[in-house]
């Protein structure tokens, strides 16, 4: 998935400042497709880099950015969060989500993090693909939003040496 290729292949590789714009309107074209994600549209770029990030990676097809993936975690922590997960339709039946979620991983286990990530209740799509990549359900709490309203959502663990 790394590399270069005729253009025709999905590309699957770290992000770089370059991305940002691209990244930034596949997320505003997602959210106005699948009400997801529930916040970050109003400044997107921003949205895309959340505090602590420590790695993102784009998946790009035909030269375009359609979907992207951060892992972000506090210093010292020997956990990650895998988030800012989305990937535009036309990609999805390629398995870029799946593909972005493997790069994350790896990233993961080089770096002996376990990862968790949060998903809204609502999100039925993501949450089979997690469960379908080995990804176990933690818990269930409330996704608050700065504006106020709230989302029920799960939490999902993958732990460090254990993919599938």
């Amino acid at each position: 998935m790394n590399g270069t290729t005729s253009g025709d292949e999905l590309i699957i590789r770290p992000r770089t400042s370059r991305d940002l714009a691209q990244a930034a309107a596949a997320l505003v074209a997602v959210h106005e497709m699948d009400g997801y994600p529930v916040e970050g549209v109003d400044d997107p770029e921003q949205w895309l880099s959340p505090p602590g990030m420590r790695a993102a990676w784009v998946a790009e097809f035909s030269g375009r950015v359609v979907g992207h993936v951060a892992v972000s975690s506090s210093e010292g922590s020997r956990t990650g969060t895998l988030e800012r997960l989305f990937v535009l339709p036309e990609a999805r039946r390629r398995k870029a989500g799946e593909h972005l979620i493997r790069a994350a991983e790896g990233y993961a286990q080089t770096k002996r993090l376990a990862l968790e990530l949060e998903v809204l209740a609502k999100d039925e799509a993501a949450i089979r693909l997690y469960k379908r990549l080995g990804w176990s359900e933690a818990g269930q709490r409330t996704h608050q939003l700065a504006k106020g309203s709230s989302h029920p959502a799960l939490t999902f663990v993958k732990r460090q040496g254990h993919s599938s």
